[in-house]
């Protein structure tokens, strides 16, 4: 961080966390196909881990059923492990280069185990938030040993933080508690 006073930049790195976890939840599924649910999956290819829509195309066909027609004919079986793999709880079923991914109906134990998975999400959001504060508080305390601000300013500065990082991780507790209650309503 080159200021350490500059709060835009802790702001944008914190809200960068918070679209993130919005990301991530959105990937998780409440009864309807979404292609969005296969975002979190990466395939081993050529050599590095990718995204799946880097090397298939995603289509929702049907309310209850999604498609990955993969590019490469030899990438099929590593696209097919990923998702079988992946914490989604999907059973790809091969058709040449398409997969066709059935999604099951949610039950009781499957929404609660998605439920695990969102908070995991929030967790992990809400650690990133708090390393953010910690490099802001970190810059401030350098700056004020430095002398390049005074002790209130470095106070007042360190407060400012402290109410971003509370508005940033009540955020992500009211998004998690909405997500939440979207995937138990039956």
């Amino acid at each position: 961080m080159s200021d350490p006073t500059d709060l835009n930049d802790l702001k944008r790195r914190m809200e960068g966390a918070v679209n993130a976890f919005v990301g991530d939840i959105t990937s998780l599924r409440t009864g309807r196909a979404s292609a969005n649910i296969l975002d979190p999956v990466t395939v081993e290819a050529y050599g590095s881990r990718v995204p799946l829509n880097q090397v298939s195309n995603i289509t929702v066909p049907e309310s209850r059923m999604l498609s990955v027609n993969v590019w490469d004919k030899q990438m099929v079986n590593a696209v097919d492990r990923a998702i079988r793999e992946s914490h989604l709880g999907l059973n790809p079923i091969m058709d040449g280069q398409n997969l066709r991914i059935p999604l099951p109906e949610l039950n009781e134990e499957r929404r609660r185990s998605l439920v695990k998975v969102a908070h995991e999400y929030a967790e992990k959001a809400r650690v990133a938030i708090r390393h953010v504060r910690r490099d802001g508080m970190e810059g401030l305390k350098k700056a004020e040993k430095d002398g390049d601000i005074s002790q209130d300013d470095s106070r007042s500065l360190s407060d400012d933080v402290q109410k971003l990082t509370d508005t940033s991780i009540s955020r992500i507790d009211d998004l998690l508690a909405e997500k939440e209650k979207e995937i138990m309503q039956v």
